[in-house]
């Protein structure tokens, strides 16, 4: 690669560059030792890379890490937190004695990254999720914000054995992220071994370029070679970088660096004087290195209190199914606010995310079949509450990215996803298709908001909640379709649920959602023809649960409660039920569930086989009369 016009620093800042990478050693070996827990050697290899990035390339305001001009930085080896935060100390953002308090309850400065500090945009430290979320942050840089800012992640050797990192480096390439440098800190050794490819830089290198980046090998520990690669980088256009940084574990630490067994301890409280006296010795100047500021072509936009153009324009008794009113309520909430944005893996003519591509092509984001790296580019895509992001695929896909969204929760994010295809009513597909454990797996979620809603009308409104509703939202639709029960005036509220049918005669409270809440219906009319009478109700959200309906309607109807899911019992809508009345004298649970791994055959055979059908409804009904 050509170097002309490169403007190489001159001999005084590169000392000052070595100066600042020992200063950081020190911080983190300080701060390691007071907690008596850490990283202090994952932090010692990629001193001189956060030095070069924080007082040489980076653009960013000191004093405003979160302002949204800046240059973002995302550290995905989170382990080397302490490094981070020294850096930050350099940079003047945090006092110095505050690193001393590292990982005490009463200090935002955890083990590990999380954005308690405004300088974190994304919890880190489950490996291989920040190149994803990086990813996301540079998309939204480049074509939505249409901005300057840059986006820098580091990444730990060890890490890159994830195959999420992977999914990462192809979706970046695919969409020429140009503004985007992926770091790779080789520096050879892994937890409890060496990583598979120890000090093969060539072997990254090969890999990258096979991805589509512009890469380069250097020495990492050199501040020169990282100032002209991250200059590279500055000036390469149509793809991202990737810079495979050759470093030594515990580097400056005598009788440490590049030794095995060192992961996750701290230096021995009787060494830590000689071996911080060893690399103070090599810092000669107390230079304060000035950090270029940002352009400020961010643009100011509003993501609050969104509301749909327009009421649902459904018809009580039409038919549509609830995946398919997903895809409109979208792509209308799209026209309500410019930043609202979609993301799919490669299902949008099956989640209907594609109604929201035709409406709005531009704020569209394909993102194939990667799932975890979807929902990690969704919260890049929602840092610094630059969009609003809504994500779709099969819900049961979901499971697999279940570690991201968990990261998720502890990065405060609020994205939004929806899972199509939810339960056994999808039919012939098999049981590979079908979410059955998606509620249980979200209603884990701290802070996650569980919509499931029952037809069309109920759809429109669980999209503009969850745009509204911080956190993460899951909407779960459903591929049957289904009649539209609520008139266009209804009004939705989160945790609010609707009782759908009710007399003064009802002897039992029956609860179902989406497929089963029809299912429930068509069982009230029939039990009525026999001269018994169920109150049904909707929960549309099942987290948080509407406890207090659901009890004061139980109790008017004996204390029965039946429910009933296209779902698994463990940790689907009955447990849900079941917790909530717990407390409650009197009130008795009895829950309708699938039992069992499914298999083909016709969704309404489905639903009969196990035994969550209108059929099995009014058997449990007329069971509990018996009784």
């Amino acid at each position: 690669m050509a170097s002309s016009g490169y403007p190489k620093p001159d001999e005084k800042s590169l000392q000052a560059l070595r100066d600042a990478a020992n200063r950081l050693r020190v911080h983190s070996i300080r701060a390691t030792c007071a907690s008596n827990s850490g990283h202090p050697t994952s932090c010692c290899s990629a001193a001189e890379v956060m030095a070069v990035l924080f007082f040489h390339a980076m653009r960013y305001k000191a004093g405003q890490p979160g302002h949204p001009s800046n240059d973002r930085f995302v550290l995905s080896k989170g382990h080397a937190a302490p490094v981070l935060y020294a850096a930050w100390a350099e940079a003047g953002y945090i006092r110095e004695p505050e690193l001393l308090q590292l990982r005490k309850i009463d200090s935002d400065l955890e083990g590990h990254p999380t954005p308690r500090l405004p300088f974190v945009d994304v919890a880190t430290g489950s490996l291989g999720q920040g190149l994803g979320a990086a990813c996301g942050m540079a998309y939204t840089g480049k074509y939505f914000d249409k901005a300057r800012y840059r986006v820098y992640c580091l990444l730990g050797d060890g890490e890159s054995s994830e195959g999420s990192v992977w999914e990462a480096l192809a979706f970046g390439s695919h969409y020429q992220l140009d503004n985007l440098v992926a770091i790779f800190d080789v520096n050879r050794l892994g937890q409890s071994e060496a990583a598979p490819l120890c000090h093969d830089t060539d072997a990254y290198r090969k890999r990258c370029e096979a991805f589509g980046w512009n890469t380069c090998v250097v020495d990492g520990h050199d501040v020169e070679e990282l100032c002209h690669a991250l200059w590279q980088a500055s000036q390469t256009k149509g793809k991202p970088t990737a810079i495979v940084a050759k470093t030594f574990k515990g580097r400056g630490i005598p009788g440490v660096e590049d030794g095995d067994n060192w992961h996750g301890k701290p230096i021995p409280k009787d060494k830590v004087d000689s071996v911080i006296s060893a690399i103070q010795s090599q810092i000669q100047t107390n230079k304060i290195l000035s950090i270029q500021p940002p352009a400020e072509d961010v643009p100011q936009i509003s993501i609050v209190d969104l509301k749909m153009p327009s009421p649902p324009a459904y018809k009580i008794g039409e038919k549509m199914a609830t995946r398919k009113a997903y895809g409109l309520a979208l792509a209308k909430l799209g026209n309500a606010n410019s930043h609202v944005v979609a993301l799919d893996g490669d299902t949008k003519n099956s989640t209907f995310a594609e109604l929201f591509k035709q409406a709005h092509p531009e704020r569209y984001i394909e993102c194939y079949i990667a799932e975890q790296n979807m929902v990690s580019v969704a919260l890049g895509c929602a840092a610094r509450n630059r969009t609003i992001a809504f994500a779709s695929t099969f819900a049961a896909f979901f499971t697999r990215a279940f570690d991201h969204i968990r990261m998720g929760a502890i990065s405060q994010t609020n994205i939004n996803l929806c899972g199509s295809h939810s339960g056994c009513s999808i039919g012939e597909d098999g049981p590979s298709q079908m979410a059955l454990e998606d509620i249980a797996m979200f209603r884990t979620i701290p802070g996650c908001t569980v919509f499931y809603p029952s037809d069309a009308v109920s759809t429109e409104h669980a999209v503009c909640l969850a745009a509204n509703t911080k956190g993460i939202c899951f909407i779960r639709t459903s591929r049957p379709e289904t009649p539209i029960i609520y008139s266009q005036e209804e009004k939705f509220g989160i945790g609010q649920a609707k009782v759908v049918r009710k007399s003064d005669k009802d002897k039992v409270t029956v609860i179902g959602a989406g497929v089963t809440l029809h299912e429930a219906l068509a069982a009230a009319d029939e039990l009525a023809k026999q001269g018994l009478h169920i109150r049904v109700i909707d929960p549309f959200t099942i987290k948080p649960l509407d406890a207090e309906t659901i009890i004061s309607n139980a109790r008017a109807t004996g204390g029965r409660i039946i429910t009933v899911e296209d779902h698994y019992r463990e940790g689907g809508i009955g447990e849900a039920v079941a917790a909530a009345v717990s407390g409650e004298p009197g009130l008795l649970v009895q829950i309708l569930a699938v039992s069992g791994v499914p298999r083909s055959g016709k969704p309404a055979e489905l639903l009969d086989l196990f035994g969550i059908s209108a059929k099995n409804i009014v058997a449990a009904v007329r069971s509990t009369f018996a009784n």
